[in-house]
C-alpha cells in the first residue's frame, strides 16, 4: 500500500530506512546487476520521483548498503578473530590464520562481496560529488577499524602495511568476487573441456592464498 506524504523528519526517517530495508531485502534474493529503481520503487511503495527525495540515485542507496554490510563485517570479526587467532602463536603462523579467517568470514557474506565487486565500476559512476565523497570517508573508517583488528593479533604488521592490506582486502575480495562468478557460458566450458578447470576460482580458497601472500610480503619487508 502506498505510503502517505512524510512530513515530519521522523516520518522522512522511516521513509528512508524503508527504501534501505527494501534493498537489501532484494540483494538476498538477486545480484547487484538486478536491483533496479524502478522495481525497488514497487516493493517499498512509492512512485520513483519519490524514492529520489531520500536518495539521489539507485547507486547512492547501494553505497550506503555497501558501507553498512562492511560495518556488520568488521563488528562479527572484531568478535571472531580474537577467538580464532591465538596471540601467542608464531608470525607467520598468525598471519596465516588471519588470512583464513578474513577469506572465510567474507565467503559468508556474499552480499558484501557483490557490492564491493560492484563499488568502482558501477555504484561509484552515478552519485554527485558530495555522496562520493561521503562513500569514501565511510571506506577510510572502516579501513581504520580493520587495521586496528589486524594489529592486535598481529602487532609486528606496522600501521602503514597495515592500512596498505586493509585497502587491499577490499580491493581483492572485490577482484576474487567477480572472477569467481563465472557465467553460464563459462560454467559449460569448463565442464565440457576439464583441462579449463585450472582457471576457475574457488572463491574463499583464492581469497585466502592471496591474503597469505600480501601479508607474508608484508611481514617480510617490515622485518628486514
Amino acid at each position: 500500500m502506498p505510503f502517505q506524504r512524510a512530513r515530519s523528519d521522523e516520518q522522512r526517517a522511516v521513509r528512508r530506512q524503508a527504501i534501505l530495508d527494501t534493498a537489501a531485502a532484494m540483494l538476498t534474493e538477486m545480484p547487484v546487476a538486478q536491483v533496479s529503481l524502478n522495481e525497488l520503487s514497487r516493493r517499498v511503495g512509492l512512485a520513483k520521483s519519490n524514492v529520489l527525495r531520500y536518495f539521489e540515485s539507485r547507486e547512492a542507496v547501494l553505497l550506503e548498503l555497501l558501507d553498512a554490510a562492511w560495518r556488520e563485517w568488521l563488528e562479527r570479526l572484531g568478535e571472531v578473530l580474537p577467538a580464532s587467532v591465538d596471540a601467542d602463536a608464531p608470525r607467520d603462523e598468525r598471519g596465516d590464520r588471519i588470512a583464513a579467517v578474513l577469506a572465510a568470514s567474507l565467503a559468508d557474506r556474499p552480499v558484501l562481496c557483490d557490492l564491493l565487486g560492484a563499488q568502482a565500476a558501477v555504484l561509484e559512476r552515478n552519485v554527485s560529488p558530495r555522496i562520493a565523497a561521503e562513500h569514501k570517508r565511510a571506506a577510510i573508517a572502516n579501513i581504520g577499524v580493520l587495521v586496528g583488528l589486524l594489529r592486535a593479533r598481529l602487532p609486528e604488521l606496522g600501521e602503514p602495511d597495515a592500512v596498505r592490506f586493509g585497502g587491499a582486502v577490499m580491493l581483492t575480495t572485490a577482484a576474487v568476487w567477480i572472477h569467481a562468478q563465472p557465467s553460464a557460458a563459462m560454467v559449460a566450458a569448463y565442464e565440457a573441456d576439464p583441462s579449463l578447470a585450472v582457471l576457475r576460482l574457488d572463491f574463499t580458497a583464492t581469497l585466502r592464498e592471496m591474503f597469505e601472500v600480501l601479508l607474508t610480503g608484508l611481514l617480510v619487508r617490515a622485518a628486514r
